[in-house]
């Protein structure tokens, strides 16, 4: 394998992503804007322009700041790989730490994390203080961010380096198949967040408190009992402290199950419709799909561990994306750096695996509380969180997770 295949690879990838990426969100914007000045059909008794315009301009908005994400991402991943920063960062380690040591690898990796919070800082800055204030969703005082930014620091900093630090003892310690290893400690780290986040990490950033409401209580315990789920608790979360969009979700495994509604959902919804969307959430755990994401996600996580396997002993694949002096840390480095290009052909078969999930949901919905409730849930979600009604089909073909709002709502009213 040569450097020079390798570096015209990359390119290859990066340029296709980013025409793929920018037509597809010019097409976006153009679509939506076009149609501006209509509800569409289905909506016009339940939507007025004015929300109906609102979600159009949003929708564009962040579609613009998206297109300027995506090009300094672009640059920022030649920057560090072929203009030669990430080998500059690794000299820079080795003033304090030997090279190829394990806290020359951690430090290096820790010092990526740190330019790419700088990178994106400003962009949630703007996103929060600027566009979804603009249009009356942002609920986030500066101190509350800060506080935020603090916490999150401090968790990447308890968990965050002690998993690197034990990722690259593996790698260094277990031979070629090192990445089995890593591969199964991997996979065990995430599961173990998803049965912690609910009541360790989660508490940390929103208060939870039990759901007081007990009409709404026996309501919804009695769709719990007709589903046959047990969850641990019903719990309300203060969202409003930082945004004025809702949702619900439920969490954890086993024993953690807990239900969350978000308070602005509660503000927004009646009984029945509140029902009718914690049953949709339930459709997704009784087919099973978070389950059947991990079994989809660990065979192809594995393969890729495999893959960074057989790269770290190929000297082209350090030279040819700009490092000269190879190491286990700047291999780890570089791998996830130019992955999520080569990777990017995956996201219309895992948008329309989602998309299929959700319809699942809503048939699920559909059996076990009024269709019609949920469907009047859907579309005060739409206005509220001004959620486009006219999508590039394309563009949603692509990357949209949900259905477009008529698809879905059409499929529930038949």
């Amino acid at each position: 394998m040569q450097p020079d295949l390798i570096t015209v690879l990359f390119c290859v990838a990066l340029g296709a992503t980013l025409i793929v990426k920018t037509t597809l969100m010019v097409r976006q914007i153009r679509h939506v804007r076009a149609r501006r000045g209509t509800v569409p059909a289905a909506f016009a008794d339940s939507i007025g322009l004015d929300a109906h315009q609102r979600a159009a301009d949003y929708t564009a908005d962040r579609m613009r700041l998206s297109l300027v994400e995506l090009a300094v991402s672009a640059l920022l991943v030649v920057t560090l790989t072929l203009g030669g920063v990430l080998q500059a960062i690794s000299t820079l380690c080795t003033a304090a730490f030997e090279h190829g040591s394990l806290a020359h690898g951690v430090a290096l990796l820790a010092a990526l994390g740190i330019v790419g919070w700088i990178v994106d800082l400003p962009f949630a800055l703007y996103r929060t203080f600027v566009l979804e204030k603009r249009y009356g969703f942002n609920r986030m005082t500066p101190g509350l961010f800060l506080s935020d930014t603090v916490k999150q620091t401090v968790l990447a900093a308890l968990i965050g380096l002690p998993l690197l630090a034990g990722v690259l003892w593996l790698m260094g310690a277990m031979g070629t198949l090192w990445w089995l290893w890593v591969w199964a400690v991997w996979l065990g780290f995430n599961l173990l967040v998803l049965l912690i986040w609910p009541t360790f990490i989660a508490p940390l950033f929103n208060r939870f408190s039990p759901l007081a409401d007990e009409q709404l209580k026996q309501r919804v315990e009695a769709l719990l009992e007709r589903c046959g789920f047990r969850a641990k608790g019903l719990f309300v979360m203060d969202g409003s402290r930082r945004s004025a969009h809702g949702n619900a979700y439920f969490t954890g495994f086993g024993a953690s199950k807990r239900i969350v509604f978000f308070d602005t959902l509660l503000d927004k919804l009646n009984a029945r419709e509140v029902e009718a969307v914690l049953a949709h959430e339930l459709g997704h755990f009784h087919h099973k799909h978070i389950v059947k994401r991990l079994l989809v996600l660990a065979p192809g996580s594995l393969a890729l561990f495999a893959l960074l396997g057989w790269l770290l002993p190929q000297q082209a694949f350090f030279v040819g994306l700009g490092v000269s002096r190879p190491g286990t840390a700047e291999g780890l480095a570089l791998f996830f750096l130019v992955l999520p290009w080569f990777t990017f052909v995956l996201t219309p078969l895992m948008s329309l695996w989602s998309r299929r999930h959700e319809f699942e949901a809503d048939a699920y919905a559909a059996r076990h509380a009024r269709a019609s409730d949920l469907v009047s849930a859907l579309v005060k979600l739409y206005r509220d969180n001004a959620s486009t009604l006219t999508p590039d089909p394309v563009y949603s073909g692509f990357f949209d997770s949900h259905p477009p709002a008529a698809v879905r709502i059409t499929r529930l009213q038949t």
